[in-house]
């Protein structure tokens, strides 16, 4: 994303929109994008409306209101002169805004957003069986953003424990090798909004995995968060929090799928 330098007027209303602070008025009174800190996500340019108010006309009213100390603002959802502009994205660039634009879809997956149905549908796709568990591991918030080599990090501690990757996260299909959890040297500096490791372990190894992520956590310089799913016994027990509370995780039981569905 950019700003057209000969369009702002510096109103300052795409600086409150950005979702990861990208975007700041430099000295000279325009809006600047911070391209390495940019994700993408195109929440400045469908977020505010535009018009197509000359941006001579509107700088000199402002410079003259300001001489009697009075403001001339736009709405603060407007961008008054239709100055944000999308560039056109190259690889690999482009995957900032697959994977943090909610209206893009991954070319590899077909999938929209940041990871696959996971669990959700687990009693038609049957994707975790009894005694496995299917994981989550979230990279980012909405303020915060998370790179490629975050993921990378994590990935690769997990690869050398064995867990199975979800040959279908978007993730997963930017690795090199699933085997190591390699992701592609060439996305390691692109920044996105957030993006989501999904793997499948057995119950036993749930603990282990948690420390993992846990140690890669602190080399990290974004929010790392873990979902954790199990099939229910027959009679609705779940053994998954006793485990993790085992080994000192609090655990909250966040969704219960009822399982009303049936296989294909």
């Amino acid at each position: 994303m950019q700003i057209s330098k000969s369009r702002c007027v510096g109103c300052g209303n795409c600086v409150a929109v950005c979702p990861v602070s990208a975007i700041r008025i430099e000295a000279d009174g325009r809006a600047q994008v911070d391209l390495d800190q940019c994700v993408e996500c195109y929440t400045c340019y469908r977020g505010l409306s535009t018009e197509r108010l000359n941006p001579t006309l509107v700088r000199g009213f402002r410079r003259v209101l300001s001489w009697f100390r009075l403001r001339f603002d736009p709405a603060p959802d407007v961008c008054p002169t239709s100055a944000i502009e999308p560039q056109e994205l190259a690889w690999p660039r482009v995957v900032r805004r697959a994977f943090s634009d909610p209206l893009v879809s991954h070319e590899a997956t077909g999938v929209h957003g940041r990871g696959t149905e996971e669990v959700k549908t687990n009693d038609v796709t049957g994707r975790v069986a009894v005694g496995e568990c299917g994981m989550t591991v979230e990279f980012g918030r909405p303020g915060v953003s998370a790179t490629f080599a975050d993921m990378d990090r994590v990935t690769r501690r997990l690869a050398r424990l064995g867990v199975h990757f979800e040959p279908n996260n978007p993730v997963t299909k930017l690795m090199t090798d699933v085997d190591t959890g390699a992701i592609r040297e060439d996305l390691l500096a692109e920044r996105v909004l957030s993006a989501i490791v999904e793997i499948k372990v057995p119950m036993a190894q749930v603990a282990e995995v948690m420390r993992a992520v846990e140690a890669a956590a602190s080399e990290s310089e974004t929010i790392i968060s873990i979902g954790v799913s199990t099939r229910c016994g027959p009679d609705g027990e779940d053994a998954l929090g006793a485990l993790l509370a085992e080994h000192g995780y609090t655990a909250y039981r966040g969704k219960t799928n009822l399982g009303l569905g049936r296989p294909a």
